[in-house]
């Protein structure tokens, strides 16, 4: 059974980093279009970042370019989002899922297949 588990969301102040794991089990995340979202309360899933099962090309949205990196370790089975310089807007419910269909960058939720549990992020001082 494909599944997926996010960890390592938290608090930290503004400025601040957290790195944010997604482990797979039951299926191989290096040949799936992995993707990273986020829900505020009260606001639609939006894209956070995204990397193809392709050609492992990533997408940054355009509110956390330059400050988040997508990446994935093959051997752990893991993706990782790599946050840096945390705002005060970042706080969401980080969730990751799993496009088993696309070659490449996938954006929109509606395709994905598998989705975790999520992982809360607050940026506080």
């Amino acid at each position: 059974q494909a599944q997926l588990a996010e960890s390592g969301g938290g608090l930290v102040q503004p400025g601040g980093s957290l790195r944010l794991s997604c482990a797979g089990s039951g299926f191989t995340l290096e040949y799936n279009t992995i993707g990273w979202f986020r829900q505020a309360p009260g606001k639609e899933r939006e894209v956070v970042a995204c990397i193809s099962s392709s050609d492992s090309s990533t997408y940054d949205a355009d509110s956390v370019k330059g400050r988040f990196t997508i990446s994935r370790d093959n051997a752990k089975n893991t993706v990782y989002l790599q946050m840096n310089r945390l705002k005060p807007e970042d706080p969401s419910v980080y969730s990751c899922g799993a496009d088993i269909e696309s070659l490449g960058i996938s954006m929109i939720s509606d395709a994905y297949h598998y989705w975790g549990q999520g992982t809360q992020v607050t940026v506080s001082s």
